[in-house]
């Protein structure tokens, strides 16, 4: 386990970029850690890292260090989760990256239920959108990604994945909210737009089908929180763009599908890094998500 400790230690260097920082994060002297890096160089006997004016940098011997440092960290995390269920105790840890379109309903239920079985799992939650969360598997940092159309990518395996449309979100007195069912997007241009800026898959998505059109977007607000548009529809007659898995359960705000011949719905997929074998604890929280969203899917 010592062992195991160092290369932590390199792993952290590597994410911090500097001895200092890393010192800082993991609270202990940057000459001791200066030393953990001078033994594991010389037990490789080569230089892991670029020393440069900024801070340091991995070379190609550091890459392939901590790329094993951290497929030794993640099975170290799943076999104690295995250990601690052979006496029947449900112990762990899951990191989860996800799209700000779960953090209303789909995540916190899905948290608060699981650790009402199992109260001694932590959770990390993190909020990244849909390249961010594939960074964070390919980096370790999350066991698993809940997110609207990542990228393609060789190094995402996917667990479950369904459609779900894009809908006009507004207050309930908006003019569009007068009649129920799909609603034509120029009818909602028409109207002032509350939109999330383009580090947003929803943004990439709105703009596609509106350049295959030929329709400019006209000038309105935007936001990387989705949270905030939400509040702003209920402040002033505009229309914002959300999934139904982000729209909360508030008599205030009115919603309607986009209709698919102007818009197509939207890929949600929840994933986790091709080839890695998950703790026992993020394996059966990865059951259990996978049951409740084909379940939502099913009712909506």
């Amino acid at each position: 386990m010592k062992h195991t400790r160092t290369l932590a230690c390199i792993a952290e260097i590597a994410r911090s970029g500097s001895i200092r920082r890393a010192a800082e994060r993991l609270n202990i002297a940057p000459s001791a850690l200066t030393r953990q890096v001078q033994d594991i160089e010389y037990e490789l006997g080569t230089p892991i890292f670029e020393r440069l004016a900024q801070g340091m940098r991995l070379n190609a011997a550091g890459e392939l260090l901590v790329r094993h440092v951290r497929d030794q960290l993640a099975d170290l995390e799943r076999v104690r989760s295995q250990i601690a269920d052979l006496s029947g105790v449900r112990r762990g840890h899951v990191a989860l990256a996800c799209s700000q379109a779960f953090v209303t309903q789909v995540v916190p239920e899905e948290v608060q239920a699981y650790r009402e079985r199992f109260p001694q799992v932590g959770f990390t939650v993190q909020v990244r959108d849909h390249v961010q969360a594939v960074a964070a598997l390919t980096a370790f940092e999350a066991d698993l990604a809940l997110v609207l159309q990542p990228p393609p990518s060789a190094d995402l395996h996917v667990l479950y994945s369904c459609r779900q449309p894009l809908c006009a979100l507004m207050r309930a007195g908006h003019p569009l909210a007068r009649e129920a069912g799909p609603v034509r997007l120029r009818d909602c241009l028409a109207h002032a737009m509350a939109l999330p800026d383009r580090s947003l898959a929803i943004r990439l998505h709105l703009e596609q089908a509106l350049a295959r059109k030929g329709v400019p977007l006209g000038p309105g607000v935007e936001s990387s929180s989705l949270e905030f548009l939400r509040n702003l529809v209920l402040r002033e007659e505009a229309v914002s763009l959300q999934v139904p898995s982000g729209i909360p359960d508030d008599p205030r705000l009115a919603s309607r599908p986009i209709d698919a011949r102007d818009l197509d719905p939207m890929v949600m997929i929840l994933g986790q890094l091709r080839g890695r074998l998950l703790s026992v604890a993020a394996a059966k929280f990865a059951d259990q998500l996978t049951h409740s969203l084909d379940r939502r899917q099913a009712g909506a």
